[in-house]
Order: C-alpha cells, then structure tokens, then sequence
C-alpha cells in the first residue's frame, strides 16, 4: 500500500493513482483505493482527475474489469527516491570527472536533472555534487559524445562507416569498416569492427576517430558475438614482442587468475599451462605475470626474460 501524507494535493494524489494504474492494469477501483489508502469513491474521484487532465483511462465492467491506462500516454515525470536520485549523481561522479562542470555536456545533464528533482532530494544531490572531489583517472580516454552516438546508431543499425582515424603516432587515415560494437574498457572506449581493407577484426580507440561518415552499406555482424571477449582477444595479439610462458598449474587453476588480455592459455598437460601472446610493454606484462599464484618460465621473448629478472631483484632488494 501507498502512504498518502493527509497533505498531499488531490493532484498528487492523482499522480500516484497513475503510478499504481501503470503497475496494475485492469484494477479495480476497491483495489485502487486500498493500495492509496483511501477510499473506493476517492479512487474514482482521482481517476477522474486524471481524466480531466488528458490521461486516457479506460475501464471495463464486470468480473475481470476494472480501469487501466489507454494509448496515447506521453511518459510519466520521472520520480526518484532520495537514495536512487543520490546513487545516480555518485555514479556519474564517478565517472566521468566533470560532472560539476556546467559547460561540459555531462555536467548540464546533470544539473537539469537535478534541477527537475524534488526540493528535498534535489538539496542533498546538489550538495553531494558540491562538496564531492574525485581523483581523476588518468587512463581514461572519454570520446566525444556525438563520435560515440554515431558509432553506437551504426552499430544498431548494421551500416558500415568510414572513419577519419588519428593514431597514437600522430598517423592519419581513413578506413571503411562494419562497426561491431562499442566496448568500453578500463575507462577507453574501443570500436569493434571488421576492416573491409584487410577484411579482418580492428579495435579503434574512438577517442582517436576524427570524424564518422555513415556509408549506405550495410552487414551482418558475426554469429554469437562476445564483444568483450573479442576486444580482450585482440589487444593480447599484434604487439611488437612475441611471448611464450609455461606456468606450473592446471589450466582450470590458471585461467581465472590471467587476464584474456595477456594472451591465449591452453592445456600443455595436466598439470602445465602454455600462455601465447605479445606485448609492446615487457615491465608491464612481467607484473601481470607475477600475480599468478604459481611458478612459470618465459620460453619466448628475451625481452620479458630480462624483465622478469628485473622485478624479481627489485623485490628480493625490498626485503633487504
């Protein structure tokens, strides 16, 4: 049942009549009222009201009858608790780093929201936002919102785009592909595609893509595709150092314990694990590699040998 404080306005209490009527298509009007806490004929009165104001209530007489709302709704106003309007104002905080900005676009989203938001509840969101200084992440790449709208649009609607790419390096091109999915990933946000020039799989950093230009082409993205799992599977291979690593446990033991993005695991025996990948970063990947609980030796690549030795003197200094 719905608390109705005695000093709510009939058009609020109207408000939550609708609420319920959304949420109990065919209710009866007896029913109506119990979950209001009031009574039959003041549920009818505010079904009334809700009339009067344009709502298109319908109702159906006998057994199996009672009142539910009609085609043609416009949406209801949005309603948040104090604790779900708070939530969302901590989560875009979070992350994204200028949400108390009112000229970056996420910052006017939230200050309209907040604004549009119950005096009580828009106090405590507002001073949340105030008050609030996170850290900002410094490997977070965010794209601009009209690149990453296109790109999404295309991906719903299957047709292929040419980008105007700028890479790391400062090179630029431009490249015809089928947009996949949009991953975002530790605060980067990559595009999954095909390459119609190498007909292969690319992941492009969409805070590196200059423009986007929706081709008349469309495509059928691959059968059973995990845009995660393809995006991981893709930044393991490719980079400049080639990397081999036995590990001393069972597959079922590693794999939890190793990132897809290091490369591809499989089952060298039953108690030995061969990871194959590449790196462009030995020191990085040497650390990644001494987070798994178990022994391992770097078969390929002189590169991550020596940084593994590295680390390993670096600790052995520490406890001196």
């Amino acid at each position: 049942m719905v608390t109705v404080s005695p000093d709510v306005s009939p058009t609020a209490r109207a408000l939550l009549a609708l609420e319920v009527l959304q949420n109990s298509p065919g209710i009866t009007a007896d029913r109506l009222g119990d979950k209001l806490g009031v009574s039959e004929r003041a549920a009818r009165r505010y079904v009334g009201i809700l009339r009067e104001a344009g709502v298109p209530i319908e109702s159906e007489r006998g057994p199996y009858g009672g009142y539910r709302v009609g085609r043609g709704l416009r949406p209801a106003p949005l309603m948040f608790t104090a604790a779900e309007a708070l939530a969302l104002v901590m989560a875009v905080l979070d992350g994204h780093h200028d949400a108390a900005d009112p000229t970056d676009p996420v910052g006017s989203a939230l200050g309209k929201l907040i604004h549009a938001l119950p005096e009580p509840v828009a106090a405590q969101a507002q001073e949340v936002r105030r008050t609030t200084s996170p850290a900002p992440d410094r490997s977070a790449a965010r794209p601009a919102p009209e690149t990453t709208a296109a790109l999404v649009r295309a991906c719903s609607d299957q047709r292929s785009v040419r980008l105007d790419y700028r890479s790391e390096s400062g090179s630029e091109w431009v490249a015809d592909v089928d947009p996949w999915a949009v991953v975002v990933r530790h605060g980067r946000w990559y595009l999954l595609c095909r390459s119609h020039r190498s007909d292969d799989r690319r992941a492009y950093r969409v805070d590196r893509v200059r423009a986007v230009t929706v081709l008349e082409e469309t495509f059928a993205p691959p059968a059973g595709l995990d845009p995660v799992a393809e995006l991981e599977d893709h930044l393991a291979v490719g980079w400049e150092y080639e990397v081999e690593v036995l590990i001393d446990a069972p597959l079922s033991r590693v794999a939890p314990c190793v990132p897809r993005i290091l490369g591809r695991l499989s089952e060298r025996d039953a108690s030995t694990t061969l990871l194959v990948g590449s790196t462009s970063n030995p020191t990085w990947y040497a650390e990644q590699l001494a987070a798994v609980p178990a022994a391992f030796r770097v078969v390929r690549c002189p590169e991550l040998r020596a940084a593994v030795k590295d680390l390993g003197r670096r600790l052995l200094e520490s406890c001196d």
